[in-house]
């Protein structure tokens, strides 16, 4: 990972601004000004929050990607002096400008993969918090981004535990990564009582605040499935040098097992702020309070192995990872449709990793994929899910 030399102010973009990580990076650019100069900004569905957030941060360009009427949109964003661009081609238009120093990529989804490549190729670094970039084609970001000589930054706040575990350490020395999770709303259910559960249920997170996607996935043990694909590309590991640790505190938020026995942790409130400011202002930390460690007044910390028969989403994912090529992305995108289909209640909590493994069990992957390849991969497994599976 590059240490570029940044000067400040830095100019960034940020992706997905109004969704919840957006939101809280916005939150952390507030608490320093004249530090940072925003570039874009970009929402799916919510122009409303979007020409507030312009108004206040005064971007050059916005995007709106998804399905929202034109009316008067244009006309309210030139008002303040900025560019709305629109749709999926409005967000590789911005991707591709080279503006900005850094993008912060908090969208949601696989939709992320075309711009951040975009954007990579205009020589911009990327603060990544949208894991399905790595997910569906982490040897070929990866790649690009190291002969580009550029930095790509974690905000997820188990990679961000794990890149600053690493700091000052030789890749040889890592024995193993434990990636914690919190186990998730359902953590001390039965296994028997998982069929009933409801979306508000699972999106009741006992530690965090993160969008619905992430947060189902939580709850599923699906997201600490597609983090540890997403550090094996990162931290350029094995899949099996990559362990996962119940933690439901959320203190811990990950740890490095070093050869000669010793750890590293990274500890913390469970705020995701923290990750974000340390990605914006890397390589220097900048003093502000998001809440911090009393230890004396903690409960004790907590660890256990998850029950893989209760989260068979988790062993998915090393599989997908193991046998490489398109199944990730097909993991990927299995994963998108079957937690959609929860959300709307079509499906049940206990259907969705049986609806995942259908997927994975019917692709023939690609091995060695281009971009294309894991375009189709991905559209792919939405025809089939939805024509085969879902539609009987």
């Amino acid at each position: 990972m590059s240490d570029q030399i940044i000067t400040w102010p830095k100019r960034i973009s940020v992706w997905g601004s109004t969704g919840s990580i957006g939101t809280q990076t916005l939150d952390v650019v507030s608490r320093f000004p004249g530090r940072f100069e925003l570039v874009a900004l970009t929402t799916h569905t919510n122009p409303g929050l979007l020409l507030n957030q312009a108004e206040r941060f005064h971007p050059k360009t916005a995007v709106i990607t998804g399905p929202v009427s034109r009316n008067g949109w244009t006309e309210a964003f030139q008002r303040l002096g900025t560019d709305l661009l629109w749709g999926k081609d409005g967000l590789l238009e911005a991707a591709g400008s080279g503006e900005e120093n850094v993008v912060v990529n908090a969208l949601v989804g696989s939709v992320g993969l075309e711009a951040t490549l975009n954007a990579v190729r205009a020589g911009v670094s990327i603060a990544l918090a949208n894991k399905e970039v790595l997910v569906m084609a982490g040897e070929m970001v990866m790649d690009a981004i190291r002969k580009a000589g550029l930095a790509i930054l974690p905000v997820d706040s188990e990679h961000s535990a794990i890149f600053q575990c690493l700091q000052g350490e030789r890749k040889e020395g890592i024995r193993r990564i434990l990636l914690t999770a919190s186990g998730g709303p359902f953590l001390n259910l039965d296994k028997s009582e998982l069929s009933t559960v409801t979306p508000e249920q699972a999106l009741a997170h006992p530690n965090w605040s993160m969008g619905k996607k992430v947060t189902i996935d939580s709850a599923t043990l699906m997201n600490k499935g597609l983090e540890v694909i997403e550090a094996r590309w990162l931290f350029d590991v094995s899949p099996e040098s990559v362990s996962v640790v119940i933690h439901p505190q959320s203190v811990i938020h990950s740890m490095v097992e070093f050869v000669d026995g010793s750890v590293k942790s990274q500890m913390g409130v469970p705020d995701m702020r923290i990750p974000i400011s340390y990605a914006l202002t890397y390589p220097e930390r900048w003093m502000e309070n998001y809440g911090r460690l009393e230890f004396t007044d903690r409960k004790p910390l907590t660890f256990l192995d998850p029950d893989h028969e209760k989260y068979p989403a988790l062993d998915l994912a090393y599989a997908a990872l193991r046998a490489g090529g398109t199944m990730p992305a097909v993991l990927n995108a299995a994963d998108e449709v079957a937690v959609d289909l929860f959300l709307s209640k079509k499906i049940v909590f206990t259907d969705i990793p049986p609806l995942i493994e259908k997927a994975l069990r019917k692709h023939q992957p690609i091995a060695d994929p281009n971009l294309e390849d894991v375009l189709w991969a991905d559209r792919w497994t939405r025809d089939f899910l939805f024509k085969d599976v879902v539609a009987k």
